[in-house]
């Protein structure tokens, strides 16, 4: 499929307009990014496995009712996504104790929450995606209180079928991160699943050996991440059981 003009080039994805009105071309990169960009690399075949992750997760999201800007997968690489205003939120939500949460309120990484908490984070690279309250979202008219709502029990809904296909795979959802757009239909908004939902975007620990599965491993220098994504892949269908690593990955546009 032919891509339009490029509109937007993020850490791990480059967004093109799509040939057809009110659809874009989400290209899945290899670079590789930590530490608000600090820690850079390139991984052979990242982005092929994150394009096939993020398009199974989206279209069991969408099987159940969840809407999301996923329409189609085109290639190994790019999607055909649909056109959404994007809410300027990173909505985090945690299961596990882990990263930030263990470093600012001095939890042990893997503790088990007592119930699922949920934070949001203002997207702005420059700032290091600063951790902001509700009052902070209202106050500075970022979503309204509907939205709000309408944003939690999306939420909810995706941490209930994420927790429950990786839990089917002897995987732990530690926590996730997600985005959340804006549509309009005449008068009517309605809220989307947008951007992606891969190992890019969750922690994803073994549930027998808490060995991680997600960027952690990129993170703090613990392996492969190809290996660790391509684990995920394997467990949950998306690639042969015997599929060998995706390094040089070909059909690609």
């Amino acid at each position: 499929m032919a891509r339009g003009k490029k509109i937007y080039e993020g850490k791990a994805k480059t967004l093109y307009e799509g040939t057809e009105p009110g659809t874009l071309i989400q290209y899945f990169k290899d670079d590789a990014t930590a530490f608000n960009a600090e820690k850079k690399d390139v991984i052979e075949g990242k982005g092929v496995l994150n394009n096939m992750l993020s398009e199974y997760f989206m279209v069991g999201l969408g099987s159940i009712g969840v809407p999301t800007h996923f329409i189609k997968r085109i290639n190994m690489r790019e999607q055909l996504v649909r056109t959404c205003e994007i809410v300027p939120l990173e909505i985090i939500v945690r299961n596990y104790a882990a990263g930030t949460m263990s470093q600012r309120l001095g939890i042990e990484e893997g503790t088990q929450l007592p119930r699922p908490i949920i934070e949001y984070c203002l997207k702005d690279d420059k700032l290091g995606d600063p951790l902001v309250s509700e009052e902070h979202i209202a106050a500075f008219g970022w979503a309204s209180q509907q939205d709000m709502e309408d944003i939690l029990s999306l939420t909810l809904r995706v941490n209930d079928f994420l927790s429950g296909i990786m839990y089917g795979v002897g995987i732990k959802l530690i926590d996730f991160k997600i985005e959340i757009g804006r549509v309009y239909e005449g008068d009517y908004q309605r809220l989307i699943l947008a951007d992606e939902i891969s190992p890019d975007s969750c922690r994803l620990w073994d549930m027998e050996t808490n060995q991680k599965l997600d960027k952690d491993v990129f993170r703090r220098d613990l392996g492969s991440l190809t290996d660790a994504y391509t684990e995920v892949a394997r467990r949950l269908g998306v690639l042969p059981k015997n599929q060998q690593p995706v390094t040089k990955p070909t059909l690609i546009n």
